[in-house]
Parts: C-alpha cells; structure tokens; sequence
C-alpha cells in the first residue's frame, strides 16, 4: 500500500478520518477516506501500489473498460449513454464548430468516435491496454498508452476532455500541469467528476457508488475543482449537471446498501437528489466543469 502524507491539493500534513468504503466492484476490500483539516478535500489514503492499482480495474463490471451490456444495470448505462454521447457534442459545438480535441481516459472510444464523425481531429488516451485496443479495432481511433501523454505538443489542441477520470489519476497536480500545457490559448478543459457534497453522497454514505475506492483516489467537491484551476493560473468559466448520474449511483448505491436492487427507491433518490440540487445551486450527483486558462 502506498500511504499519502500530504494533502494532494494544498499539501496540509492535517487530516483526519472521513468514512471506511468497500470495494464492491473487484476486490471486497475495504478502504478509508480521510478528510484534510486544512482545505476539507477527501481522498482514499492508502491506495494499492501503483504497479498493483491496474488489478483493482480488472472486472467485467467495470463498464469503460469493458463496455458490457450484461445486467440491467449496465443496460440502462448504455441506453442513457447513446444520448449523453450527442449532448457532450452539443456541448462542444456552443464553443467550436470542429477542432482538435484530446480525451484522456478514453476507454473503448465511444466519445472520441462521435466527435471523429462530427469531422473533429481526434486523440485519444486511455492507460487500459484492452480498452485502448478496442477503441482503436471498433473505430479507427488515434488512441495513444498513457506514458506517451509526455509527447504530445505544447498547445496542441483546443479542447481537452476527461470524462470521470481526473478521480483516478495517481499524479494529481502533475496532471493539471499536463492540461494546461497541452491546451491552446484560447482552448477549453472539460472535468467530469462525481460531486460527493450532493444529496445521493450524503444519503448513502459508506455505500455511494461513486465513492469507488480504490478505482477513485480523490473526492471532489466544486470548491476543490475551483481551488486546482486556481492554483495553475485557470479558472472555472461553468458548471454543468450530469443529471442522469444521481439515477445510475442511486441504483449501483442501493444495491451496494442493501444487496439487490430496489429500482423505485433508487430513481426516487436520484430524483430527490437533482431537485435539492436545482434549489441549492451547483450540488449534482456529478458535474461538468469547464476550464479555462486565465
């Protein structure tokens, strides 16, 4: 295990115990997260070796990797995801008509594939050398091993994506760095993360699915995301809901709670969840910060 004694945003050495989660995904293990006194930003502490962590993603549930259809669960993933697919693009065209856009943590290429046959210039980066194999067999894709990150040029690219990744991302500032490096002048970032200050974290607790450990090394809220940009001279321009987020949680979070799945009870969650988030502001299940270099 590999133990943190610094706080990976302001490196306050203070921190204390925040909540014990199990990892019901691969291993059953059961992980903590600690809470710095400091900046009040959670992260999972200690994590698996780094040259160990690639095991704890080595199951057919997890879904970027493996893209499965099996279960009703990832079934609803895939419905919902045919759609989200088209809204990023949509997002993406408010700001640019085409581009040169780079996804980190690609998985099987389904973004990438959709911004491609909208005519964009796409790479791709995805660690997982099955997914990447994948997204690059299924759709031609330019999809590059996470070691060659490092090569790619200086403000090369006007748009930068990481769809829930950042969360897994061992070097956290050093990746900050590698955005901003690689991002046009004008360029846009696009951070996908789970939001654990919304109303489906607080409900569940040690069962939030979106707690993930030890898959997610770091637990986002929007003051977190705003204190990074900050710190290398960016900003955050917008947040946006993920609105379908707090449904698939509140359902992996149930069956996690209870030991099988409770679909009224887990879309009435979800449900609760974007209401008190409309009425509070930005306090989604999971959010869409977009960046931009000051």
């Amino acid at each position: 295990m590999l133990e943190l004694h610094r706080c990976p945003i302001c490196n306050s050495n203070q921190f204390k115990p925040f909540l014990a989660c199990k990892d019901y995904t691969v291993s059953r293990e059961t992980f903590s997260i600690f809470r710095c006194t400091s900046c009040q930003f959670k992260f999972t502490n200690p994590i698996p070796d780094l040259n160990k962590l690639g095991s704890y993603y080595k199951s057919e549930e997890y879904i970027s990797h493996s893209n499965t259809k099996k279960g009703f669960i990832n079934s609803c993933y895939q419905t919902v995801r045919k759609y989200t697919l088209l809204k990023k693009l949509a997002l993406l065209s408010k700001f640019y008509k085409t581009g040169r856009i780079l996804d980190i943590g690609c998985g099987t290429g389904e973004f990438l594939n959709t911004c491609k046959q909208a005519k964009w210039d796409t790479v791709g980066i995805e660690p997982d050398e099955n997914a990447r194999k994948m997204a690059q067999n299924n759709f031609s894709l330019d999809v590059k091993a996470e070691e060659e990150l490092k090569n790619l040029q200086d403000e090369s690219f006007d748009v930068i994506s990481m769809w829930h990744v950042l969360e897994h991302v061992p070097d956290l500032k050093g990746r900050i760095e590698d955005l901003k490096r690689l991002l046009k002048p004008n360029g846009l970032i696009l951070i996908a993360v789970p939001n654990c200050d919304s109303h489906d974290a607080k409900l569940y607790k040690e069962f939030w699915a979106a707690y993930d450990v030890p898959r997610h090394l770091y637990h986002f809220t929007p003051i977190d995301i705003g204190q990074l940009a900050k710190q290398y001279d960016m900003k955050v321009s917008l947040v946006l809901p993920m609105i379908f987020d707090s449904f698939y949680v509140s359902m992996l979070s149930e069956k996690y709670k209870n030991g099988k799945l409770n679909l009224i009870r887990s879309m009435w969650n979800g449900f609760i969840s974007n209401v008190k988030a409309i009425k509070s502001g930005k306090t989604y299940s999971s959010q869409i910060y977009l960046i931009r270099k000051n």
